[in-house]
């Protein structure tokens, strides 16, 4: 049976390290609230948003400027009755030089058309990659989820006592 798994695909003018530099740079264009390193082979990194999303990742390939997977050791959605969805499944981001171009192919192997999640995740997925990662690496500023409000409060009282 064919592969399901959501996958999109960008093309930029930048190279392939650049490119892979911008993936490994999480919080400049998926979440500015992500915990851990996420640009070392093996290392740990957590992703939350909001009361919806929380996830534990670890980082299984780091190939310079080819290739990047990450694999999901924990997950929480709180919109979904099945909390196994994304658990033991992989995020992949393959680079390869197109001409004069990058491309960057996107994969979230074991993200299926059948999941409860798939609609609203492969939404969100999309515009992260086409549009926040594509705009850090073709402009050097993507549009990751902000640090929430009562966190950055938090930060600023900690920073004045």
């Amino acid at each position: 049976m064919k592969n399901q798994s959501f996958n999109t695909t960008i093309l930029v003018d930048q190279t392939p390290k650049q490119a892979f530099d911008a993936i490994n740079n999480v919080r400049g264009w998926w979440s500015e609230e992500t915990k851990g390193d996420t640009d070392k082979p093996g290392a740990v990194f957590y992703y939350h948003y909001q009361d919806l999303h929380s996830c534990t990742f670890q980082i299984t390939e780091l190939e310079p400027g080819k290739k990047v997977v990450w694999h999901v050791l924990h997950n929480y959605f709180n919109f979904v009755n099945d909390q196994n969805e994304w658990i033991d499944t992989d995020v992949v981001f393959e680079i390869t030089s197109k001409g004069d171009k990058t491309e960057i192919h996107f994969t979230h192997l074991g993200l299926e058309p059948d999941h409860e999640c798939y609609d609203i995740c492969s939404n969100a997925w999309g515009t992260y990659i086409t549009k926040s990662l594509y705009d850090l690496i073709t402009k050097g500023k993507g549009e990751p989820n902000p640090i929430e409000e009562i966190v950055k409060k938090a930060r600023k009282m900690k920073a004045e006592l």
